[in-house]
Order: C-alpha cells, then structure tokens, then sequence
C-alpha cells in the first residue's frame, strides 16, 4: 500500500471517529433527522445518480429509479425504527430484596453504538447495497459512524453520492467525518485493519469476502466481520404443483433467475422438479418470457459467469437443454438440467454458484430424493417451496429453515422487501453471520453492543435508562413493556 493510501485511510477513520465521539449520545430522533436528510438529498439528486448508475452499470433505467426510491425509504425506515429506541432494548430492573432467586440490585441494560464501522459497497446493486445502502444506513442508525470503501465496478457513481451524503449530513448538523469515502483495494485492507473500525459490513463474493473476514478475525483486537457471500436459492416443487401449474411455474422461474441478468444474491439457482416429462419442460422453459436482457454490470462479471456456466456444462451429469434470447452485448440465458442422482452423490455442485443469467433444472424420481436434495443444499440466503394446499411439506419446510433465512411458499426469492420483519442472511456460505440480517430493521442491531449498569447513580447512567426517560423511547421496565411516547 502506498504512503498516500494509508493516510487517506487514517485520516478518513480518525475523523470518523471524532464525530462518532461527539454524536454517540446524540438522541435517536437527532438520528433520524439525519437519515431523513439523506434520504431527501438522494430524492433531490436522482435524475444525476441514475444517470451516473445507468452509464457505469449497465442496468435500466427503471430498475434504477425503483433502486433509488427503495433506498431512500430504507434510510427513512430505520430512522424511524431507531427514533422509537427499540434496536436499544433499554431494560431496567429496579433493586428488588424479594427477587426469587435472593435480593437483586439495581440493573440496568442498554445496547450502545460500536463506534466506526467500514462497509463495502456491492457490484449489483449501486444504491441499495452501496455507499447510503442497508449498512451505511444501519450504522449511522445505530449511531455509529461509517467509512465507506467505494465498489471500483460504479466508482464516479460512488463518489457522486458520498458528496451528496456528506453535504446533507452536514446542512443537518451532524458532526464532520460522521460519513465518508475511500476508494481502492488496498484502501479495503487497511480499513478492515485499522484498529480504530470496530465492525465491518460486506456484501460480495465468497473469495473477496472470506478473505477480509480473515483478516478481520486476525486482528490484534478481532472485529465482527458481516458478510454476505454466496447463495443458490433453490426452489422445490411438489408434485402436485407440478401436475397443476407446471408452465406457470416455470414461467416464474424463467422471470426470476433473469432479472438482472440473473445479478441478483437471490437469483434462484436451482428448481428441484418431478422427472419424466422432458418435452413438456423444454416447452415449458422455451415458451417463457425471460426478462429483457442487457450488458452486464461489468466485462469481468460476463466473463466469470460465462466461465462458471460452462464449468457447470461440462461436469458429467449435467446438460444444456434450453438457451433464451440474449443480444449484442448481453449473453444468453441458459438452463441446464441434472437428476436428483448426480447432486446427491456430488452435493458441493449445490454450492456452484453462476452470477448471471443461468439456472439449473434437477429431476427428482420420489419424494425420498426430493428430501435428500434438500438435506444436502448449503447455507442459504432463501429457499422457496411451490406447493398445492394440502401437500405435507411440513418436514420440508423444516429442512429448509434449518438451511435458510428466509423460507418462501409459492413465490420466488428475487425481492427482498425492506421491513420489520425481513431477514436477509443465512448459514455459512451464505453470510459470516447467520444470526443477523442485512435488511430491515433489525439489521441496526449488528453495530450496537449491550451493556449493563449495576447500582450506578440516576445522574451517572446514559440518558436512555435514566427514570425520566428523557429520550421518550421504548423500554423494558421490570419485566413490562413499556413504549415511547408520543
């Protein structure tokens, strides 16, 4: 790393954590003032950004625009969430002398911010999952403040919104270096290794992504490390879904692992169908409508894929039955098919993830096979069902949740709303931390850390568990729930 390079870092990290030092204990409705202004200023400038995203990504317009707006809503969102105190838990348990288990002093529970938090931008998604993205967005929720490092695949896009993020913040009131940017490789390892960052939020590749995660783990003082990784979502169908809506199911399936060009994390990877009826499929497939292609994100990104895919052909057992319209600058969209056979005897080629626009039909003879596929699949970010009321998918379901985060029933993993009860995230290799999530509210929750109060004086406690509440949030008092005012 240059000399340059690592001062950048530094000096972006040590201003962080000055203004994270004066806005800690700033109250949560400062907070969402902030996030509200953000979320404005993305709104005022989305005619620049989209433009920006479009010539740097490739992605349409109108998925864009849509990216954009869930974006802002993200960042007011968790704004409000945290204004409410609840991502807090205060808990206060007054000195009680007949406690059940002998006298209990004092005690008092808070979750307080972690200080600053690096966060890596995503390729795919230039606005959800990058600079004002679900990370940056929990962070500064929390009450932490974020060093961003800048995705090289949206670089002007990057800096473009920083800018604009930076100057928001500060026509806010927040404090100077609450928000800021940093852009190359390198810059990456140094922010993962300055002793100063207290937890990291990344969404990328499995390779890039363990490997920050180790160095994260290998630090003098080890840090939280939240990755999301990698991901094949696989869908099951029963049997009766299958006899009763076979062409709409694959009509959806074609939709879904198309869209984007097949980009997204939750792209379904695999659908697990009934075998015997090879005509009716190719059919099927061939008759859908695969979503409008265009270039991806990207040159590496298509050259990786088209590897991948090919790698994927070639391994016995495997096929190429259908190949979907493509055009001059986008690759076609191709489904290959294996038997429920090949995947149980080789479960890693469940893992063989294809980022781009290919998918894989596998052929299950009982429903002994369909069960062992689905004890054989990796962690997961989702997992869906297509199902008839009626079918006994109960022990199947509980496979699936014991793979994945999010278990769907008749729909199809590429939308992932942000709300209360999202959860992104899943066994390893889907994320690094499969008791969090990176979307919805509760993903605030990774950059606070709890911490307890015994018999310290009302005058000395953080304001959020003080007996006047001065901040009017949520909280836990003896055991009753008792919520914000207002």
């Amino acid at each position: 790393m240059t000399d340059t390079q690592a001062l950048t870092v530094d000096a972006a990290v040590s201003a962080a954590q000055s203004a994270f030092e004066a806005a800690r204990e700033v109250p949560p409705a400062t907070r969402r003032a902030w996030l509200d202004a953000l979320a404005d200023a993305l709104d005022a400038n989305a005619s620049e950004l989209i433009a920006l995203a479009h010539d740097e990504t490739h992605l349409p317009v109108g998925r864009l625009t849509g990216e954009l707006t869930r974006t802002a809503f993200q960042l007011r969102l968790l704004g409000a969430d945290a204004a409410t105190g609840e991502p807090l838990g205060a808990t206060i348990d007054h000195a009680d002398p007949g406690w059940g288990m002998g006298p209990r002093p004092d005690i008092r529970r808070v979750a307080e911010p972690i200080g600053v938090v690096g966060v890596f931008g995503a390729s795919n998604f230039p606005f959800a999952f990058s600079v004002l993205g679900g990370d940056s967005a929990a962070g500064l929720a929390a009450g932490c403040a974020v060093v961003h490092k800048a995705h090289s695949a949206h670089a002007q896009l990057a800096r473009a919104t920083a800018r604009i993020a930076v100057e928001a913040l500060a026509a806010a009131g927040a404090p100077d270096g609450l928000f800021s940017l940093v852009e190359g490789r390198e810059a990456g390892t140094a922010l993962v290794q300055h002793p100063l960052v207290k937890a990291i939020g990344f969404t990328g590749s499995t390779y890039g992504g363990q490997a920050l995660a180790a160095l994260a783990a290998a630090r003098p003082e080890p840090i939280p490390f939240y990755g999301e990784l990698g991901s094949t979502n696989p869908v099951f169908v029963t049997e009766n879904a299958w006899a009763t809506r076979r062409d709409a199911i694959l009509a959806g399936y074609v939709g879904s692992f198309t869209l984007g060009m097949g980009q997204f994390c939750t792209k379904p990877g695999f659908l697990v169908v009934p075998a015997g009826e090879r005509e009716a499929l190719v059919a099927g497939l061939t008759d859908a409508a695969p979503t409008p292609p265009h270039a991806m994100l990207s040159p590496g990104l298509r050259e990786s894929f088209e590897r991948s895919r090919d790698e994927l052909e070639g391994t016995a057992g495997f096929e190429l039955i259908v190949t979907l319209p493509g055009s001059d600058d986008a690759p076609e969209a191709t489904v290959l098919r294996a038997s429920a056979e090949t995947v149980i005897a080789n479960p890693e080629l469940l893992e063989h993830e294809m980022f781009g626009p290919a998918s894989v039909v596998i052929e299950y003879e009982t429903p002994e096979q369909l069960a062992a596929v689905a004890e054989r699949i990796g962690g997961q970010l989702t997992a869906g069902v297509q199902a008839e009321d009626g079918d006994d998918v109960a022990a199947l379901l509980r496979t699936l949740s014991a793979h994945a985060g999010r278990v769907l029933w008749n729909g199809w993993p590429t939308g992932v709303t942000v709300s209360y009860a999202q959860q992104h995230g899943g066994p390893f290799p889907a994320t690094t931390a499969p008791t969090t999530t990176s979307v919805g509210t509760a993903a605030i929750a990774r950059f606070l850390r709890p911490v307890a109060y015994q018999d310290v004086p009302d005058a000395a406690l953080p304001a959020p568990l003080q007996e006047s509440n001065p901040w009017a949030i949520t909280r836990r008092v003896d055991g009753v729930i008792l919520p914000a005012a207002g």
